[in-house]
């Protein structure tokens, strides 16, 4: 026989779950505090189980209540998505909201979207880029593009990207200047640009070849790598970091791998959706298609370092 519960009460665990408080949760539904655990109690007595310890004023979920948590949580934000597709589109169309760090969303996936949308007309996509940390069982984004993700959230699903290939790069006029870059050692005789929050550096790369020095204290210093991108392809220095994230500046000539190199290899971004939406048409049609876009990416940047020939005899590179 099918378990019966109460919407009105699921509402209010909902709620008080992903907010942590049962003030909070009011709040939130335009009630009191009283009347919201009132309806956490009902729902408590249908399931036959407690979901909240109640310490003096505070509450915690209980280990069934958090595993509870994790999937009516993400039930309520698939139902909010799908009120608020139906409600903005009336033409057949759905939206995907896909939030990503600002480097990937700028280098990579914005100048692809016209690839996504060629080949899933029905799927419009609403891109957010942002650093700030999103919680997806808010319901107002459908995927996260998120750099170095760690494990995903409770209720969550990731799917890590390709490992990224990180190599020095600059403007061809810089590596074939006063001073050319033919080899490692001639770093030493410019500009080095950093990307301060990437997951490799110049340090790491420094004690891959400790026979160059390089001026660690020195140089051009950028929070974002499409910013450390863009200055190296203006010739303001060498920039370290992802072959992905600077295929277009490589392509176009604006930037080149000026020796022979594999590079260092790092883990980059994963993509983060609730386990109760992963299997929505959108999101699965627009995983599908970003991590073949990937693995093209991949083929691509192995071709292209190989195309510069082998790198310098002893080179101790990963």
């Amino acid at each position: 026989m099918r378990k019966r519960v109460s919407i009105k009460a699921l509402q209010a665990f909902e709620a008080a779950a992903r907010l942590g408080s049962f003030a909070t949760a009011a709040e939130d539904l335009g009630l009191t505090p009283s009347a919201i655990s009132h309806q956490v109690k009902i729902l408590e007595e249908q399931l036959g189980l407690p979901l909240f310890h109640r310490v003096h004023r505070s509450v915690a979920l209980t280990d069934a209540g958090r595993s509870y948590a994790a999937e009516i949580i993400g039930a309520f934000a698939r139902m909010e998505a799908a009120t608020r597709n139906v409600t903005t589109t009336g033409s057949g169309t759905t939206i995907l909201t896909v939030r990503s760090m600002p480097s990937f969303a700028t280098q990579w996936l914005m100048p692809r979207l016209n690839r996504v949308k060629a080949l899933h007309p029905a799927i419009d996509i609403r891109l957010q880029a942002s650093v700030s940390p999103i919680d997806l069982t808010a319901g107002a984004v459908d995927v996260d593009i998120r750099y170095n993700p760690g494990p995903p959230p409770a209720g969550c699903v990731l799917d890590q990207f390709p490992e990224d290939i990180i190599v020095p790069m600059c403007s061809p006029a810089l590596a074939n200047g006063l001073n050319p870059i033919r080899g490692p050692k001639d770093l030493g005789h410019h500009v080095l640009i950093h990307s301060e929050v990437n997951i490799v550096g110049w340090r790491d790369w420094a004690r891959r070849h400790r026979n160059v020095h390089l001026d660690m204290e020195r140089g051009l210093r950028f929070d974002r790598s499409f910013m450390a991108i863009n200055a190296a392809a203006n010739g303001m220095g060498v920039c370290l970091d992802s072959l992905l994230l600077a295929r277009q500046e490589l392509q176009s000539g604006r930037l080149v791998v000026p020796f022979p190199t594999r590079g260092l290899r790092a883990q980059g971004h994963g993509f983060v959706t609730l386990k109760s939406t992963a299997a929505l048409p959108k999101i699965r049609l627009f995983r599908d298609w970003l991590f073949d876009e990937l693995d093209a990416c991949r083929q691509w940047e192995e071709q292209h370092l190989a195309s510069l020939g082998p790198p310098t005899a002893g080179a101790p590179e990963l």
